[in-house]
Formats: C-alpha cells, sequence, structure tokens
C-alpha cells in the first residue's frame, strides 16, 4: 500500500480567509501549469457544496473535470476526489483541515490518499502529486497576502 501524502504548514489569516481563498479564490492563484490545458488563459472553478465540480475552463469554453468536493464544512474542513488528468475513476482523495491556532493564524493540514486505486503506478503518481503540491502551495500563500488576488 501507498502511503497518503501528509502536509501541514502555518498561514498568517484566520481559518475562514484561508477556505475562502482555497474555495471561492482559486483562479486568483492556482498556476496554468498545473492543468490539463496549460492555457494561460483558463478558469479554475471549485463550485461550493458536497457535489460540486472542480474543473479548468479555457477562454474556448471547453471544460476539464479535476474532481468533485465530497465534504464542505466552512471554514474549517474540505475534501474532494481528485483525478486531474486522468479518469474519474482513478481519483484519490484529497482532505483539507483549516484550524486555528489563533484569532489570525492558521494551520493547514492536507491529506491526500487514495493511491491504491491507481494499480501499478500508484508510487509513480504519489511522487508526481508530492512535487505538484510542493510547487503549488507557495502560490495559495502569496494569495493570502495579497487578499486573493
Amino acid at each position: 500500500m501507498t502511503a497518503p501524502l501528509a502536509i501541514s504548514f502555518d498561514v498568517a489569516c484566520p481559518p475562514a480567509r484561508a477556505f475562502d481563498v482555497w474555495t471561492t479564490r482559486i483562479a486568483t492563484w492556482w498556476p496554468t501549469d498545473h492543468s490539463v490545458t496549460q492555457d494561460p488563459d483558463l478558469t479554475v472553478v471549485l463550485e461550493e457544496g458536497v457535489g460540486g465540480r472542480i474543473y479548468e475552463r479555457t477562454v474556448g469554453g471547453d471544460e476539464y473535470d479535476w474532481g468533485v468536493v465530497t465534504v464542505w464544512e466552512p471554514p474549517g474542513k474540505l475534501a474532494y476526489q481528485w483525478h486531474l488528468g486522468r479518469d474519474a475513476a482513478d481519483a484519490t482523495d484529497v482532505e483539507i483541515r483549516f484550524t486555528a491556532l489563533g484569532p489570525a493564524d492558521t494551520r493547514v493540514e492536507i491529506l491526500h490518499a487514495g493511491w491504491e486505486r491507481l494499480g501499478s503506478s500508484a508510487d509513480t503518481w504519489r511522487e508526481r502529486n508530492e512535487i505538484g503540491w510542493t510547487t503549488l502551495l507557495p502560490h495559495f500563500v502569496v494569495a493570502l497576502g495579497a487578499g486573493g488576488a
């Protein structure tokens, strides 16, 4: 069995702000090189609520599904099945917790699991996603400091 990825870091804002920037403002910070098309003008959408889609939309209106929200508990928890660039049947599980450390500080904890669904390529996909998280998360942190814009 391939071990889950567990990532934890602290940010200087309340949990509600971190949750909001991650979800409703995702298009302001998600880099285009972490997408299906890598279209520089794409829009990333994370629809709120359980069952909400996560997808990219190109300027031409083409949409590419990345996942579906499975837990929506603002401002403390978000989870989704994730299959960016793969078939939905191969989705992995991402859970993100936003925990207050004080009035203006939050611990963000990400657990990315479910690699066993990918069979013999599980370890490769886990390594690829570990690199992906490492290069993605600084964009999120910058967006928090910039007001999400």
